[in-house]
């Protein structure tokens, strides 16, 4: 039975080439010169400092603009909250998604079904499995989810025969 799976991937080295570009601009800008600006990846995501939170502000909008140009969503991008770091500098944290998370992958299926296709989605991890029995009823699901927003990124992978 044909299937294909929807997922929401994070291209990791564009996300590295985008820091680097930041981190290079941040050094080199005029007015980031005796801030602290800095820019680095954490396990939770990346990581931006400077000595004030315009700072911080400043550098994150450097950051989010090289990652638009490398092809990369700021819907995988989660913004927290600036708060206070070491020697009275400021910090925010941008956790990257990855993923589908539960109640997003149960909006795909519900909008699948009231699609009226004759498609099935199934909830599988960080995924959703969409199977049907010809190949336009999978290709025309691919494309209403193309279509409608659901506030992530979907890639569609994995297409069987």
């Amino acid at each position: 039975m044909p299937s294909f799976d929807v997922v929401s991937k994070v291209q990791w080295h564009e996300i590295d080439n985008a820091l680097g570009q930041a981190h290079k601009e941040l050094s080199q800008r005029f007015d980031f010169q005796g801030t602290g600006a800095a820019v680095e990846k954490t396990d939770e995501g990346l990581l931006v400092t400077a000595s004030t939170e315009d700072r911080v502000r400043a550098a994150q909008k450097v950051v989010e603009e090289k990652l638009v140009k490398r092809k990369v969503s700021l819907k995988h991008i989660d913004e927290g909250k600036i708060g206070k770091g070491p020697n009275g500098t400021a910090k925010l944290l941008l956790a990257i998604k990855e993923g589908i998370e539960i109640e997003k992958a149960r909006e795909i299926v519900k909008f699948i079904k009231e699609s009226k296709l004759k498609v099935q989605g199934g909830i599988q991890d960080m995924q959703v499995r969409v199977t049907g029995k010809n190949r336009d009823d999978l290709q025309a699901a691919i494309r209403i989810l193309r279509e409608h927003d659901f506030g992530v990124v979907l890639q569609f992978m994995n297409f069987r025969e």
